[in-house]
């Protein structure tokens, strides 16, 4: 028996949960529950790492470069749920964070567990994608053993790259070779082993968190307005018009006839309605604050900005 796995939280039996297979149905759910509502405490004990995290990973989006996030069977599959969700919530390109598991797409529908103990293939997915000390590298794993996993941020941290671990054991593997590592400890599964429940549920929220706080951080929102999403479709043209109206009180026709001005940009068809300015003019300004929205006002109307 390996005794690294056997002494993990994640492997331990849950005695609440010992007899689930002879409750009735609304007493299985009910376990399940109160299972769940210890998770958002365990994340909010490692708010302190995520915060490092956090600005670890905006510094080195802010210069160039990229977020990687490496994992394995639901912990490689959450973080290329995250990942594929910012380019439509934050009008990012998908370069910019990427999501991959051990043994490729495949995965995400079909289990290749045995991948996970490649770590040959970690190296070799660092160098495929050619990390560099400009990126930043979250590797997933909720036992923290995960060998692809812990390959890939050793290589990553030999190139420069920032390295973070998202794991749900304490002292673990791939603390060793992150920078940080940020390990809510959700204790023993409903059902032993099964870190799709529990430890899963917390690795989403601070997937969550580390991308909405670098997105916010990177000036993709306007107040907690998204407004760097594309209207690319039906919906989303409606939720632009909302969010333009909301930010600067425009009606629907206004802000509908200056989305269209704006190529469909949110973010330029506010600062066009607050400033006066044309889509050229405009555009031009929010390149000059890199995106800033709010810079970008304070900028044209001669406001300097408040001082953390």
């Amino acid at each position: 028996m390996n005794e690294y796995l056997a002494g993990l939280t994640t492997e331990t039996i849950n005695p609440a949960t010992r007899s689930i297979d002879e409750c009735t149905t609304e007493e299985m759910l009910a376990l399940l529950n109160r299972e769940d509502a210890k998770v958002p405490a365990a994340v909010s004990e490692e708010i302190p790492r995520i915060a490092q995290a956090v600005d670890m990973i905006h510094s080195r989006l802010a210069d160039g470069g990229r977020l990687f996030y490496i994992g394995a069977g639901t912990s490689g599959r959450l973080g290329v749920l995250d990942a594929s969700e910012c380019p439509p919530t934050f009008g990012v390109e998908p370069e910019l964070i990427q999501g991959h598991i051990a043994g490729g797409d495949v995965a995400l529908r079909t289990a290749v567990e045995g991948f996970e103990d490649l770590a040959e293939e970690g190296i070799a997915l660092v160098e495929r994608c050619g990390i560099t000390a400009r990126d930043a590298v979250v590797g997933i794993s909720a036992s923290g053993s995960a060998a692809f996993v812990i390959a890939s941020l050793r290589k990553a941290g030999e190139l420069g790259a920032a390295t973070i671990g998202v794991v749900n054991n304490r002292n673990s593997r791939l603390a060793e070779v992150c920078q940080v590592t940020i390990a809510p400890v959700v204790g023993p599964e409903v059902i032993m082993g099964s870190t799709r429940l529990k430890s899963g549920s917390a690795q989403k929220l601070v997937l969550n968190m580390l991308t909405t706080s670098v997105m916010v951080k990177l000036g993709k929102t306007y107040d907690n307005l998204m407004v760097d999403l594309k209207a690319t479709n039906a919906k989303l043209r409606d939720r632009a018009v909302r969010i333009i109206t909301a930010a600067c009180g425009a009606g629907e026709t206004e802000a509908a006839h200056a989305l269209a001005e704006a190529g469909g940009s949110c973010k330029l068809a506010i600062l066009m309605l607050v400033t006066g300015l044309d889509a050229s003019a405009g555009q031009k300004l929010l390149d000059e604050t890199k995106g800033m929205l709010k810079q970008a006002i304070r900028k044209h109307q001669g406001v300097t900005a408040p001082q953390d």
